[in-house]
């Protein structure tokens, strides 16, 4: 990094792209704006870069909250299932 350069940001495409495993439909736009990071750093637009990756992370975020929720009650729905056929 040369001295008087803004820090590096964080473009958060990992944590997109494994919320589109939980929550595809809020993964996609942040995908998107993950995907806008870098070019808008080599354009020199330091602050659209870091918006792009703050959106990136928002979405990311509650596509995994979304997702890990479903998935939660989704599995206590299939125990509570088991047990009542098994207590039939």
């Amino acid at each position: 990094m040369q001295p008087g350069s803004p820090p590096p940001v964080d473009n958060n495409m990992t944590m997109s792209i494994v919320s589109i495993f939980l929550f595809w439909p809020l993964a996609i736009p942040a995908i998107i704006n993950a995907s806008k990071v870098n070019p808008l750093l080599q354009q020199g637009d330091y602050a659209g870069a870091q918006q792009a990756a703050t959106e990136s992370r928002k979405w990311s975020k509650l596509a995994l909250i979304i997702g890990l929720v479903w998935y939660g009650l989704w599995i206590v729905c299939c125990i509570g299932y088991l047990v009542l056929i098994a207590a039939s």
